[in-house]
């Protein structure tokens, strides 16, 4: 027998080498339950196409319903509510956002009357009722010639506006504000009100992003004067993220979230190794248009690309995921 030594190749390739084999290594997975579907609505009974998100529509209340229960039937269990407010109902004080009867509390009841075994999120932040369009409350400056934001005024507004919502019978509520302490001011409202059990899922990382602006054109919530930069996070940071998370933590966040997802993936692993609480990333209208778009000019697969881009979403370490592709892929992952 020879003493020559063998040289065995290290082959990778074995376990990529069938379907079978490759969906038992398989290290992620992605699946209807990961996923929560936005939702923008309106007063009107119609239900109306979003120019500048193809695809995506604003929901009158019976459309919203059905639209819950068809996404519901392919296993997406989650929705969170964004509204189209009435020009006539934006205030420099933003107060529509705490009506009882406003459109968002209405939807609330309506979906948990219809859906119960759905969660009802919603978005706690100024923009869609403040006639200024922002997610505070604005002051003008007259000698700067600037606005300014007012944090602690907005975040008494911000409490009263989850309160609304939790009245209404939210399971969770969302503060996109990014204003300085609001998530503690918001647990503490809602613990006083006796809503202990309602959730906080907190825009932790929410960043000043260009991948907006079709979400901005569905809502007509556009800042009439300035931009969101002095509340808002520098898309160059990701160590100020990790700060921002350890505050949310600290003031009873029972999630976190990024916002935009794809750009944000290395801020997503970033606070995955550094944070236990469950995380949420938000696929935005900017990146959903940007598929929509060269899928439309043939230049993508449309089914493989939201797949593939929703999996690198939760392998960067994402627990759910927003996506206005919820429904579409859900049904298609349940194939």
């Amino acid at each position: 027998m020879s003493d020559a030594k063998f040289h065995l190749p290290i082959r990778p390739r074995r376990n990529r080498k069938s379907p079978a084999i490759r969906g038992l290594v398989r290290e992620t997975v992605l699946t209807p339950a990961d996923l929560i579907y936005p939702l923008f609505l309106h007063e009107d009974d119609r239900d109306d196409a979003i120019a500048s998100m193809p695809g995506c529509q604003r929901f009158g209340l019976e459309g919203l319903v059905r639209e819950v229960g068809e996404a519901s039937a392919a296993g997406v269990r989650a929705v969170v509510l964004f509204p189209k407010i009435e020009e006539s109902l934006k205030t420099p004080g933003a107060e529509e956002c705490h009506n009882p009867d406003g459109l968002i509390p209405r939807a609330i009841r309506a979906i948990k009357s219809a859906h119960p075994e759905v969660a009802v999120i919603t978005d706690v932040a100024l923009d869609p009722y403040n006639a200024d369009g922002h997610d505070g409350l604005v002051v003008k400056d007259e000698k700067a010639g600037d606005l300014r934001i007012l944090n602690d005024e907005t975040v008494a507004v911000l409490c009263r506006q989850a309160l609304c919502h939790a009245e209404a019978g939210a399971d969770v509520v969302s503060p996109s504000d990014m204003m300085d302490g609001r998530v503690g001011a918001i647990r503490e409202a809602l613990d006083e009100g006796d809503f202990e059990d309602v959730s906080i899922l907190s825009y932790t990382a929410k960043y000043a992003s260009a991948y907006y602006g079709p979400f901005r054109g569905a809502l007509d919530s556009a800042p009439k004067a300035g931009d969101k930069k002095t509340y808002q996070m520098d898309p160059a940071n990701w160590r100020e993220a990790l700060r921002e998370a350890e505050l949310d933590v600290a003031e009873g966040a029972d999630m976190l979230m990024v916002k935009p997802a794809g750009p944000y993936l290395d801020v997503i692993r970033a606070l995955r190794e550094e944070i236990d609480l469950p995380l949420a990333a938000y696929q935005v209208s900017g990146e959903y248009l940007m598929i929509k778009s060269a899928a439309a000019a043939g230049w993508l697969d449309e089914e493989k690309v939201i797949l593939e881009s929703l999996l690198g979403i939760k392998r960067a370490g994402a627990d759910m995921i927003l996506t206005y592709f919820a429904k579409e892929a859900a049904s298609r992952l349940c194939r």
